[in-house]
């Protein structure tokens, strides 16, 4: 197989943004911690201690974010609704996210990590792929060379997995966590993956699962086996092809070291719907703060923006977007503001929202003269 010399690491950082409040609360080590939601931040007593919220007293519509491994015992899991997991672990401590300090640590995990093995995929805030094809050492020395940067740098843990390719090692960092180190080649295939759930394989969703399941396919070995004229019946042939190469461990694709972002986002879920006239101040502030982060997002990235869309999702869940193609690209959270409310100006507002989002597209790097504005005045909803 053209794979079999790649050295592909997977590695996820455990229970991230739970890790990263520990460090700030080491008192609530090895309790069920839950971080989510508002306004829920603990109050420092006199003597310098701590009065934590408990999720028995959360109300409202926000999701969970993430949670330590004591409260997922009892069920909790990230997108789980606060309310629903304030039934399965009223106890556990509740925590209000920190996104400024999630930032601040991935980028010092990365940055460790690319000091032993520079060819980075950047898979998102708390995971990458590495490319140590071309690394001097011995592949489980390298991980935990790896695992080792990481805890230096940030104080955390993470999990590793190192395969051939990028769908065997991402299933391997999720074997033995958490602080988990996996090496794996193709001849541990029929002990190591086979025996695991399909739905372990990134790709294979729970709809794909259930329609496997009714064709009594429930591991990866199984998978393995099928017929694939049953598989092309039931998911096409496409899909099918896929889901047999990926059963067999075979993954060619490679690394993205250089990809550029197509579009940049901010969006919030509120805790209580919010009607555009009788919530017109709190909407207003929302969408202005919105625009703000999205305009440190494009600073810092390095970009301006040509298209600016608002996205609404209204109390029925039905969701809606509108956009703006500027003459001159903007980066100014003012521009940025002003067609975010032309955008508005052309959708329904009569029923109440649950969500708002502003996302800038059609990014580029400065060089024609970006749009500003002074600062936009005036009610946006209205």
């Amino acid at each position: 197989m053209a794979e079999t010399g790649r050295r592909i690491a997977h590695i996820d950082m455990d229970a991230f943004f739970a890790s990263v409040e520990l460090l700030r609360y080491p008192q609530l080590r090895g309790q069920p911690v839950v971080i989510g939601g508002r306004g829920y931040a603990p109050e420092q007593r006199e003597d310098g201690s701590y009065a934590f919220k408990r999720l028995r007293d959360y109300v409202g519509r926000g999701v969970i974010t993430t949670a330590t491994y004591e409260a997922r015992a009892f069920g909790v899991g990230s997108a789980m609704g606060m309310m629903k997991a304030a039934k399965l672990a009223p106890d556990a401590i509740l925590l209000p996210a920190n996104f400024d300090a999630y930032r601040h640590y991935s980028r010092l995990f990365k940055e460790a990590v690319a000091s032993i093995a520079p060819d980075i995929e950047d898979r998102g805030i708390d995971e990458i792929f590495v490319d140590l094809t071309h690394v001097e050492g011995e592949t489980r020395e390298l991980g935990a060379r790896i695992k080792q940067a990481v805890q230096q740098a940030t104080g955390l843990t993470c999990s590793v997995g190192i395969t051939p390719n990028k769908l065997l090692s991402k299933i391997c960092s999720d074997l033995e966590k958490p602080n988990g180190l996996t090496v794996l080649g193709f001849d541990d295939i029929p002990s190591r993956i086979w025996p695991l759930s399909v739905r372990k394989v990134n790709g294979i969703g729970p709809k794909a699962t259930a329609k496997l399941a009714a064709l009594g396919i429930e591991t990866v070995g199984q998978l393995a086996q099928a017929d694939q004229g049953l598989l092309q019946d039931y998911f096409g042939a496409h899909y099918a092809a896929w889901l047999a190469r990926a059963a067999h461990g075979i993954d060619e694709r490679e690394l993205s070291t250089s990809r550029e972002s197509k579009s940049i986002s901010r969006e919030t879920t509120f805790e209580r719907d919010l009607h555009a006239r009788q919530d017109r101040e709190a909407l207003s502030a929302i969408l202005v703060n919105l625009c703000e982060r999205l305009e440190e997002d494009l600073k810092r990235k390095g970009y301006v923006s040509r298209t600016i869309s608002i996205k609404l999702r209204y109390d029925d869940f039905q969701i809606v977007s509108r956009n703006v193609t500027l003459p001159q690209p903007v980066a100014e959270a003012a521009a940025i503001l002003q067609a975010a409310r032309e955008c508005l100006k052309r959708v329904p507002l009569q029923r109440k929202l649950r969500l708002l989002g502003v996302r800038a597209s059609t990014l580029e790097t400065p060089g024609a003269t970006v749009y500003k504005l002074q600062a936009v005045q005036g009610d946006l909803f209205d």
